[in-house]
């Protein structure tokens, strides 16, 4: 299992549009379950509803967990996606 903790820069947090691209990003490791989790709430990244629900924002501290044969390349692909997008 692989994870890293993230501060959220973007001022409106996880919103619809990086979502949607955090859930297609994540589909891309498809036997390899990746995690977000903000405090004691925590959704898989490829649910987009839940995603949301964790009402992320900017400043929010959140954890990214990856496990599966993939682990190593989604932790390291969902790291520059935050860095990138949020």
């Amino acid at each position: 299992m692989k994870s890293f903790m993230y501060t959220i820069t973007d001022p409106v947090g996880i919103h619809a549009r990086p979502a949607g691209l955090l859930v297609k990003a994540a589909k891309a490791f498809a036997g390899t379950e990746i995690t977000v989790t903000k405090g004691e709430k925590s959704a898989k990244a490829t649910q987009l509803m839940k995603l949301m629900g964790l009402g992320i924002k900017g400043g929010d501290q959140i954890t990214v967990t990856a496990q599966g044969p993939d682990e190593e390349a989604a932790a390291a692909a969902m790291e520059a996606f935050f860095k990138e997008n949020l």
